[in-house]
């Protein structure tokens, strides 16, 4: 965020100030170079070894000013990420008392902000004085020497004196090219950051031959699949197919693998080894669009827009007509509420949904993914953090959300799968059990451990 909208300002600065300048100061110097060479080509020369040594303060002061104001633009790129998280945590700062600590904190990254501010201050304050003193040294030489030549008769005062109106001239430009130096550096230092997220390249490549997948149901396909993240082993030789229209359970206990499984399907991330199939299509070799237009996701933490509900409802399908907006609504038991609400589907909801309860929330992302009629559905524990009757209300709308589609649900209470085709137990990121919940609970395996520690130990 603080290279889409603090780099880029400096490097707009940079663009539409300094560079106009520079075009400007350079054309001048261009221009009384050419005359002082006119006008005396023996002391010019003297003059063209001596003055770029003035220059030296431009180039060594610059470098510096590029390298602290990349650290200033880190720095503030921190200090935006901090007070975010700061702002929206700020039920749980009050709730601990942490408010002093938190302004502590914010104390030591301004004042780190602070340091490098003044480095940049001194670094393009000293260039200018420093340039000055050098090039009074040189303007002072080219004095003594071209006034003994008059004096010698090699030269007249008149030449001398035009020579030397050129010189001084040239002074100015010089100067202001010194302080736009330093606007430059920054411009540049900003440019490098801001470029480094346009050339990144993505970690998930489409094939140079992408393969459309068509829209109907689809069966899901995992052959020898392992993934990897880092050094860490998260998925282990996952052989598993799912059927179309099938509705398939994952539990297991957290930080098993079930969110990277199903998370492989639509490529958020890509395996490091195996082949995930939809149909006989290597995902690997499907458009990017057509495959994630296959696949609708609810997730445990409902992640709406600071817009209107009929378009948070219709995020994955702008073009849908106004009715079915509003069945997709009924479909997920939303459209009580919302007809409650002052102006109902027009309503803005906040920041994140902010004027909206849990429930609320989660039933209109089940309406957005109605909407989006994909066949394929990854519910990432979309019932966890609701109270009783919002479960109940949820619970419904996802059933007829599930109806003939083929649908991942990850679990962590059971209570909630019931509905289940098949279920399978998922531990280190390996399948350890798989099959119904009698077939499970009969086993005496880790499914039955699950079940017992959840419902008959209580």
């Amino acid at each position: 965020m603080s290279r889409i909208t603090n780099d880029v300002n400096i490097i707009k600065s940079m663009v539409s100030t300094a560079v106009t300048s520079v075009l400007r100061d350079c054309f001048t110097i261009i221009g009384l170079t050419g005359v002082i060479f006119y006008r005396d080509w023996k002391l010019a020369l003297y003059a063209i070894i001596i003055l770029p040594i003035a220059f030296l303060p431009i180039v060594q002061f610059g470098r510096r000013v590029r390298r602290v104001s990349t650290g200033c633009q880190e720095s503030m790129a921190d200090l935006s990420s901090f007070l975010h998280e700061t702002f929206s945590g700020n039920k749980i700062v009050k709730a601990f008392g942490m408010e002093a600590y938190e302004k502590q904190r914010f104390h030591a990254k301004t004042l780190g902000l602070f340091h490098l501010e003044m480095k940049a201050v001194i670094a393009r304050s000293l260039s200018s004085p420093i340039m000055e003193f050098l090039a009074g040294l040189g303007i002072a030489f080219i004095i003594w020497y071209g006034g003994y030549r008059v004096i010698s008769g090699e030269s007249t005062a008149g030449t001398f004196f035009s020579f030397m109106a050129a010189v001084l001239m040239l002074y100015d430009p010089v100067k202001k090219l010194s302080n736009l130096n330093n606007s430059i550096q920054e411009g540049l230092a900003a440019a490098d950051r801001a470029f480094d997220i346009i050339e990144r390249k993505s970690d998930i490549q489409e094939s140079d031959h992408p393969v459309e997948i068509p829209f109907r149901p689809h069966s899901v396909f995992f052959e020898n699949v392992d993934f990897r993240y880092d050094e860490t082993q998260v998925l282990k030789h996952i052989n598993l197919t799912v059927n179309a229209g099938e509705i398939l359970a994952l539990v297991g206990m957290s930080g098993g693998g079930k969110t990277t499984l199903v998370n492989l399907i639509p490529r958020f991330y890509d395996i490091t080894h195996g082949v995930i199939r939809v149909d006989e299509t290597d995902i690997r070799k499907a458009s990017l669009k057509s495959l994630r237009e296959q696949i609708a996701i609810v997730t445990q933490e409902p992640i709406l827009f600071n817009d209107t509900i009929g378009n948070n409802i219709a995020y994955g399908n702008t073009l849908a007509p106004f009715q079915e907006i509003v069945d997709a609504a009924k479909a997920a038991f939303a459209y009580d509420f919302i007809e409650r609400l002052p102006r109902q589907f027009d309503t803005s909801i906040g920041e994140l949904g902010s004027r909206l309860s849990g429930g609320e929330k989660q039933r209109l992302c089940i309406a957005r993914a109605l909407l989006k009629n994909a066949p394929i559905l990854i519910l990432d524990e979309a019932t966890s953090s609701l109270d009783s009757e919002s479960e109940m209300l949820v619970q419904k709308a996802l059933e007829n959300l599930m109806k003939g589609r083929t649908t991942f649900v990850i679990a962590h209470r059971l209570s909630t799968i019931g509905y289940a085709n098949r279920i399978i137990v998922i531990v280190n990121g390996e399948i350890i059990e798989q099959g119904s919940h009698e077939d499970l609970m009969a086993r005496q395996g880790e499914y039955h451990k699950l079940y017992e520690m959840q419902f008959v130990n209580r």
